[in-house]
């Protein structure tokens, strides 16, 4: 979309300095007007999963430091199928808004749970493999550590402007962005955007501590032909 900025005084006339703001990083959010109820169901789920499965897997997470990973398949359990269907209703609207073909659908193809005890935190990395990527907040205490996202432009790491000190960027200038945790919060991003979490400074011990989330990787997937009546 082409904008105008400012007229220029030149001379005897002034001229039109415009924008066009081209490959844009989209970050799509929404927050559920009915999480609590849900959240109470998916926790448990959580916990039942994380005693059977005291170990985990390691990924982005820190066993080190206490962080806990579960399997990849969370969204093929029935215990967590309320949360997939709804996430697949946020889904069916970003599909829509960004005009995909219409014989297509974005659909979740693996989904995990993480829980960082305080002090734990989530190194930086992408999702290789996948055209979007989402995470989902059960349980967010006070503290419990933003998601951080990095500005994918090699450029900032090439050469960085100098801006007026001790005033805040417009946002197309920023490098990072972080995102507070919020139960009942879902976000969606590109698969390829680099983002770490913060370690988790929440007070307090015990499972009320944790920072709680389900994510969860997105394909586009082609809609299957109904079969011929036989």
């Amino acid at each position: 979309m082409t904008r105008t900025i400012s007229q220029i005084a030149t001379g005897n006339g002034s001229d039109e300095l415009r924008r066009d703001d081209y490959f844009p990083t989209l970050i799509y959010s929404i927050n559920l007007h009915d999480a609590e109820d849900m959240n109470r169901e998916i926790l448990a789920a959580i916990y039942d999963e994380r005693e059977r499965d005291s170990k985990g897997i390691e990924r982005s997470n820190f066993r080190s430091l206490g962080g806990w990973h579960s399997h990849n398949n969370l969204h093929k359990e029935a215990r967590f199928k309320r949360l997939t269907d709804r996430a697949h209703k946020m889904l069916a609207g970003i599909h829509e808004n960004l005009g995909y073909d219409a014989n297509t659908r974005l659909q979740i193809t693996t989904m995990w749970s993480i829980t960082n005890p305080p002090g734990s935190s989530n190194r930086a990395h992408i999702h290789p493999g996948a055209l979007w990527s989402g995470v989902y907040y059960v349980q967010a205490p006070e503290g419990a550590g933003q998601i951080e996202f990095t500005d994918p432009r090699t450029m900032q790491i090439m050469n960085s402007a100098n801006f007026i000190p001790n005033k805040r960027r417009k946002t197309e200038c920023w490098t990072k962005v972080k995102v507070k945790p919020i139960a009942g919060k879902m976000l969606f991003f590109p698969s390829w955007l680099y983002h770490s979490v913060e370690p988790n400074l929440a007070e307090g011990e015990g499972a009320e501590a944790d920072r709680t989330i389900i994510s969860f990787n997105i394909n586009q997937k082609r809609i299957p032909k109904p079969k011929p009546a036989s």
